[in-house]
């Protein structure tokens, strides 16, 4: 399994980690699996497999970065760097 590269990072803000720029399908898994708010609902699961079938070249990195910023929107935790 080869990492995948999102084509332009998501930034995250996830308590004891703090903000954070989630530049690859690997870095998003591990901060799904690790670093995520307990608040786990739909999008968190669809974001999770998601990044899963693209490490395993089932889906594309970018549909992966979709679903991640799904979830992150979903449990309050997506920066919209816009904004800023």
């Amino acid at each position: 399994m080869n990492d995948k590269r999102f084509p332009i990072p998501v930034m995250v803000t996830l308590g004891a980690a703090g903000q954070r720029a989630v530049s690859s399908v690997w870095e998003a898994i591990e901060c799904l699996r690790t670093y995520w708010p307990s608040k786990k609902g739909p999008s968190y699961r669809r974001a999770l497999q998601a990044c899963l079938d693209a490490l395993d070249g089932w889906k594309p990195a970018h549909k992966a970065r979709h679903a991640f910023i799904s979830a992150a929107r979903e449990a309050g935790v997506f920066l919209d760097t816009r904004l800023h």
